[in-house]
């Protein structure tokens, strides 16, 4: 005779129904505010993911309680951890040396920035922002959540980190509002040097030690207004803040000239400048300010590749919750070959794959991940979110074609004395 008493444990440790639509219908601010930046530090990782059933306990639970489980499963489920891989490790890296040096620099008139540059689905922003997020939680622990920079009296929000997105036409206008929209701070009726001053003074005021600009692929070096964009990116390295740039293939963009890959030195290179060969002038712009990572995807050339990616499957494998899972599910026999195959190691496809093939076992009631199942999953073309396999990790398309640059005053940017005007300067 089958027991059908429920274990007390199971349902103490459910979360209420209430619980579970309050963590569903919670409204996420966007990260490119204030206020949305620090929920996301607040919060990340805090998901605890749903109990682990058999399909005999799931049977036990009365059918409402059953439901509430099926939900916060599926939450649990299209959620998965963002993982510390070896590609991911690289950045890490680099961008913690960068702000141990930076945040550490007296009398610096200008700081290297980072520039992080992969193809679609690498998680380039979501790797950044959590390292950043993690810099900014030992910074404000180091000063006790006080702007060591603060005037008395003043009442800014210590922002240690301001994080943006590159407006979709840039321009230095829409560019400089786009950062004092992070603090809220007025931006209607100023000219550009105005805003320009302001900027200045709210990434002063609020204490801030890095700037991310998410999406910089945005900027394209035919036209005039990037420019301009990007030697206002350039000036704010002089405020004493790190920049960190983001963004898909940048070396095809033009923002390091047209960058190629080393195969022996294992790095991008930048072609001499023109002014090098005409003046001797030593290169001292974009591709001397950054240092230039790359996020790539997985690749199974080499034991240590192929261990990797299993290792990444078994993160993933321990936090999936469907009733018939088993151990080596995503990691043995033919599957492994099977996901990197669908992918092609890249992490956002791999990631949806799983995340559909979830909800779909438990839509189906099969409630196991197998090769037939995920076949019936369509996940974006692998061959869009990156280049052909060559000898660099990520070959740069050719930029467009450079037009002559309309004869006109630049806009206002700084030098070591402050924001000039480069036609005044002339």
């Amino acid at each position: 005779m089958t027991d059908t008493t429920v274990p007390r444990d199971l349902l103490t440790g459910l979360p209420s129904r209430r619980k579970i639509a309050e963590l569903i219908l919670a409204d996420t601010p966007s990260r490119d505010t204030f206020a949305g930046w620090q929920h996301f530090r607040a919060t990340r990782g805090l998901l605890v993911p749903a109990q682990r059933l058999s399909a005999a306990q799931w049977r036990t639970l009365p059918p409402r309680r059953r439901d509430d489980y099926d939900t916060f499963r599926q939450m649990t489920n299209v959620n998965l951890p963002l993982q510390q891989t070896p590609m991911a490790q690289k950045v890490s890296r680099l961008i913690d040396r960068r702000l141990s040096a930076n945040t550490r620099k007296k009398g610096d008139p200008t700081l290297a920035g980072v520039m992080v540059s992969g193809w679609g689905q690498h998680g380039k922003t979501a790797t950044v922002c959590r390292v950043v997020a993690a810099f900014e939680d030992r910074w404000l622990r180091l000063h006790n959540a006080v702007n060591p920079a603060s005037i008395p009296g003043t009442v800014d929000s210590h922002s240690p980190v301001a994080y943006v997105q590159a407006p979709v036409t840039a321009k230095p206008k829409s560019t400089c509002i786009t950062i004092l929209n992070f603090f809220k701070a007025p931006s209607r009726s100023l000219s550009l040097p105005q805003l320009v001053r302001q900027v200045a003074e709210s990434l002063r005021d609020h204490g801030v030690k890095v700037l991310i600009i998410d999406d910089i692929n945005r900027l394209r070096m035919h036209r005039a207004d990037d420019q301009d964009v990007l030697d206002l990116i350039r000036a704010f390295m002089g405020l004493d803040v790190t920049l960190i740039l983001t963004g898909v293939n940048i070396p095809g963009t033009g923002l390091l000239r047209e960058a190629r890959w080393h195969a022996k030195q294992r790095s991008w290179v930048m072609p001499p400048l023109e002014s090098t060969r005409v003046h001797g002038l030593e290169v001292t712009q974009t591709e001397r300010r950054f240092e230039l990572v790359e996020l790539d995807r997985f690749r199974t050339a080499t034991p240590a590749g192929i261990q990797a990616f299993v290792n990444h499957l078994q993160g993933i494998e321990g936090h999936l919750r469907l009733l018939n899972a088993r151990p080596g599910m995503l990691t043995e026999g033919t599957m492994p070959e099977y996901l990197m195959r669908r992918t092609d190691g890249v992490v956002g496809l791999l990631g949806r794959l799983i995340e559909d093939g979830c909800l779909e076992a438990m839509s189906t009631g099969g409630e196991f991940l197998d090769e037939a199942l995920l076949d019936e999953i369509v996940i974006g073309r692998k061959d869009l979110t990156h280049p052909p396999d060559t000898e660099a990790p990520a070959a740069p398309s050719k930029p467009a074609k450079t037009t002559a640059r309309r004869s006109r005053g630049r806009n206002t940017v700084f030098d070591d004395r402050g924001p000039r005007s480069d036609q005044a300067a002339g």
